[in-house]
């Protein structure tokens, strides 16, 4: 007797109350999917752990791009792999070709052609194009719309967003470049590695006068992935004009008290009108055409060795159930992603 051929899959056990751990996922045999007309069959090579994670499968994701995972689901995120079958009708996706979209946290994956993104021959590392950096390109270029000589300031700089963000900056013409990190190794790194002028580990002191001695200016430009204390702290040395954008929530989403989908921070929102700051949420879909930017730039960076690109690869799906858990930890430098 023949074995009907399977894929594996990561599907949500169920809904945690605080953190995810191990125990609420499961590695599972489901039958390989067929592409229907329009439709491709991509094997994954890799797929992103990313912080939103958290809010799709607590539930807690209201007015998320995506619906809040119930259990027996299997979870999703940008990924990169081969098409490996194609259905009737696609003709521009060939057997073969290198692809991202967004279903994840499966060996294969069935995928309507219009929705995935053939990664250009030659590309200098693939696996870049799994980081959601486009927004802080986008929040520097958009919203804040950085000027040379600038001060900027990344929270959250040592994860898969502010480890590139401020390499960006940098690019982009910023003066001066700080971020914050809750390792001092991982600090190091970022000053040794990525260029960073000065990283702020937060500690027993008030964090808004480790702020200030890093950049005794104040600042011009505010990349926030963190929000919480640390959104609270930066705006306290903000400059006149400044410009924050809010790319991410992590205190929120790795704060095993709340639910996950919420990040709350005190404001002084006078202080805010004294000095003209702007306050500003960045989304993707309000600005057509970043993504695509982006990944042009990313690729001529990477190409000239301009731009580093810091990632870890768990080995195998075995890794996947415990990884969201490794980077709420905080154990990995950068970009994470589970090797297929």
């Amino acid at each position: 007797m023949s074995t009907a051929p399977v894929s594996r899959e990561i599907q949500l056990v169920d809904n945690p109350r605080g953190l995810p751990a191990p125990e609420h996922f499961r590695v599972a045999e489901v039958p390989l999917p067929r592409p229907a007309d329009g439709q491709v069959l991509v094997r994954n090579r890799q797929f992103l752990v990313f912080a939103g994670l958290r809010t799709l499968v607590s539930r807690q994701g209201e007015g998320f791009p995506v619906p809040p995972l119930k259990p027996g689901e299997p979870l999703l995120g940008p990924a990169l792999g081969e098409v490996v079958d194609t259905g009737r009708g696609v003709t521009d996706v060939p057997v073969g070709a290198l692809v991202t979209h967004m279903l994840g946290w499966r060996e294969y994956a069935v995928v309507d052609a219009d929705a995935v993104r053939v990664v250009p021959a030659g590309h200098p590392d693939p696996v870049a194009l799994l980081s959601t950096a486009s927004a802080a390109y986008g929040t520097l270029t958009r919203l804040a719309r950085l000027r040379k000589g600038e001060t900027v300031l990344v929270t959250g700089a040592a994860g898969g967003v502010g480890s590139l963000a401020g390499q960006v900056a940098r690019l982009l013409g910023a003066g001066r470049v700080v971020g914050t990190t809750r390792s001092p190794g991982k600090a190091e790194r970022l000053r040794r590695e990525l260029g960073y002028d000065a990283v702020v580990v937060p500690g027993p002191e008030p964090l808004a006068d480790r702020l200030a001695e890093a950049a005794p200016d104040g600042y011009d430009v505010i990349v926030d992935n963190v929000g919480g204390d640390q959104l609270t702290a930066a705006l306290e040395v903000t400059r006149t004009g400044a410009r924050v954008g809010l790319v991410g929530a992590l205190s929120g989403q790795f704060d095993p008290a709340l639910a996950g989908g919420t990040s709350p921070a005190a404001i002084d929102t006078y202080l805010l009108i004294r000095r003209s700051v702007a306050l500003l949420g960045y989304q993707g879909g309000d600005h057509p055409g970043v993504e695509e930017e982006w990944h042009e730039k990313l690729a001529e960076w990477l190409r000239a060795g301009d731009i580093v690109h810091p990632y870890v690869a768990l080995p195998g799906m075995e890794r996947a159930p415990g990884a969201l858990q490794e980077l709420h930890q905080g154990r990995h430098f950068g970009t994470l992603v589970v090797q297929v």
